[in-house]
């Protein structure tokens, strides 16, 4: 799979930005601020429907505009596609698929597979479990698309059963008809949630394997790379705390949270949610569920973050997306399966040795895209075509269609296909919002 063409309308620094992209390698190149990672991030959105950058979309419309609008055509064997997705500062997103009726913008994920390296993933391993969860969803939905509709479920009922909490305690009692309600959305949200439980317990499975494959393509071997996840429905979790802080693995003879059918898992989650109710009802919040969970990362017997040098820092960052690189690979095996692979701006950040490494696994794919702000950065296993960017625009290589202006841009001719609006749809978009103790 690669991208063919791309096109923004008020996206960043870009008023209008019209290219073609080829197959192969090609690397943006510019000084730092001139809008390289701004290309990347919308390819990635598109894939997505999230930046890698920020958590919210508002600071990916351009200044004093409306909305934002990413428009893509991808290429997958003899099948062309056609995406494009308005970002709205003030109303729901939507999308289009093939010039077809507008749709919610969920409906356009999954379709185009992208894996992005940047140097945000540092954050996946030093900073907040919010993070390492939005990974394991965003691997997720570029495995299974429809499953999108997990994480937004599970939010809905997350959010109402967070708003009883806080009326029963900002009333300063808990009264029977606050009781009975409580019950009810306890079965809903043990309902949703376990469904996008098990989604991502079986997930991490699936990328144990590759996690430990890609730390140790990365590195000397000296260490072993592992991964486990950590759910507050369970009083005996499925990775345990020794006396020294560090992580141990459950043994094999204990049955986890993976062998548990789904009903098992509901009532798991409600008997979980009974237990902890009563200090949920003095902080007014839910403390049980997918969104307290934690996706650890171990180096040997110790947890990554804290342990971890920063060169092992980074391995374990980019062993988690290599993990889900080969983990789209193995699911989808067919010559045209690859996903895109973006490196935003990773090689400066890299010593020689993980350079090369990294290069050398990543350059046999259909497409793989990097930015760099210094040719000198790029290892030679990487040296595709170049586009280099300017403030304002880029300057195509190799005969590429590109016409840009600034944000504020005046006559500039419209993308191909031209500038169309996106009719109204369902409104009921939810923010995934995160909730950590």
């Amino acid at each position: 799979m690669y991208v063919e063409h791309l096109s923004l309308t008020g996206f960043r620094s870009y008023g209008q930005l019209d290219t073609a992209i080829e197959p192969g390698i090609t690397v943006f190149v510019g000084p730092n601020g001139v809008g390289k990672t701004n290309i990347v991030e919308a390819i990635g959105y598109l894939a997505t429907l999230s930046s890698h950058r920020v958590s919210t979309d508002k600071p990916l419309i351009a200044f004093g505009e409306e909305r934002a609008i990413i428009r893509g055509r991808f290429v997958r064997g003899t099948q062309r596609t056609s995406v494009e997705v308005e970002i709205n500062a003030d109303a729901a997103n939507r999308a289009r698929i093939n010039r077809s009726n507008p749709v919610r913008a969920r409906d356009a994920a999954g379709i185009l597979k992208t894996v992005l390296f940047a140097p945000e993933d540092l954050a996946l391993v030093k900073g907040d479990p919010s993070g390492r969860r939005r990974y394991l969803d965003d691997v997720m939905v570029s495995l299974l698309p429809h499953q999108s509709a997990l994480r937004a479920d599970y939010e809905r009922v997350l959010k109402q059963r967070n708003a009883l909490l806080k009326s029963a305690r900002a009333a300063g009692r808990f009264s029977t008809a606050h009781d009975s309600t409580l019950d009810v959305w306890d079965q809903h949200l043990a309902q949703a949630g376990a469904r996008l439980l098990s989604a991502r317990l079986l997930l991490t499975d699936q990328l144990r394997p590759h996690v430990q494959r890609a730390y140790k393509e990365l590195t000397d071997g000296s260490k072993a790379a592992d991964i486990a996840y950590v759910s507050s429905v369970s009083s005996s979790p499925d990775l345990r705390t020794d006396d020294d802080g560090g992580y141990t693995m459950p043994g094999a003879s204990g049955e986890g949270l993976q062998d548990l059918a789904l009903p098992e898992l509901t009532e798991l989650f409600i008997a979980s949610l009974l237990r902890h109710r009563k200090k949920e009802l003095e902080r007014g919040i839910s403390l049980v569920g997918p969104h307290r969970d934690e996706l650890a990362l171990l180096l040997g017997s110790a947890p990554a973050k804290g342990y971890a040098s920063h060169g092992e820092t980074w391995s374990m960052a980019l062993a988690l997306r290599l993990a889900s690189y080969y983990l789209l690979l193995e699911e989808d095996s067919t010559p045209a399966g690859d996903p895109v692979l973006i490196l935003d701006d990773v090689f400066a950040e890299l010593d020689a040795q993980r350079r090369t490494r990294l290069a050398a696994i990543v350059a046999p794919a259909e497409q793989v895209l990097v930015t760099a702000a210094v040719g000198d950065d790029i290892p030679g296993a990487l040296l595709g075509r170049q586009i280099r960017v300017v403030p304002g625009g880029i300057e195509g290589a190799g005969g590429a269609d590109v016409r840009q202006t600034d944000a504020r841009g005046g006559d500039v001719p419209e993308a191909s296909g031209g500038r169309h609006d996106v009719g109204e749809v369902d409104a009921g978009e939810v923010d995934a919002g995160e909730v950590d103790a």
